[in-house]
């Protein structure tokens, strides 16, 4: 069983590490941190050392807990950073998404969108979303 847990080093994703943590003993399940990047190549490229670092936060995160897991950064192309997600989730036949989530007014939701309601929406599996 595979769980994915989005990352993002913000504290409700870490929040999200803490109960993919817990669904992981419970179903002795894999977990999938990711991280995505946005924007254009230029602008990917600097972001990846700060995602290389978010990356390493939840590998020692899962280390220290002695968690099956594996990573992945997902670059952005033509597509949001929640539909990115969800494909992923389809991809990797994901059992659960876990995502931490935080509070947004509608006119933030309307002109920079909201991340975490296009997965809830949109995903293969159930989401856990935290805040």
């Amino acid at each position: 069983m595979l769980f994915m847990v989005c990352y993002d080093g913000s504290s409700q994703a870490k929040i999200a590490l803490q109960v993919a943590k817990k669904y992981a003993k419970a179903f002795d399940a894999k977990i999938l941190a990711t991280t995505a990047l946005e924007g254009d190549p230029k602008e990917q490229l600097n972001q990846l050392e700060k995602a290389e670092a978010i990356i390493k936060e939840a590998k020692q995160y899962f280390e220290k807990h002695d968690i099956e897991y594996e990573t992945k950064m997902l670059p952005a192309n033509n597509m949001s950073i929640g539909e990115n997600l969800v494909f992923l989730a389809e991809d990797k036949k994901v059992a659960k998404i876990i995502m931490g989530t935080s509070r947004k007014s509608k006119v933030g939701k309307f002109v920079f969108g909201s991340t975490t309601q296009h997965v809830i929406l949109t995903a293969p599996c159930p989401v856990i979303a935290v805040k």
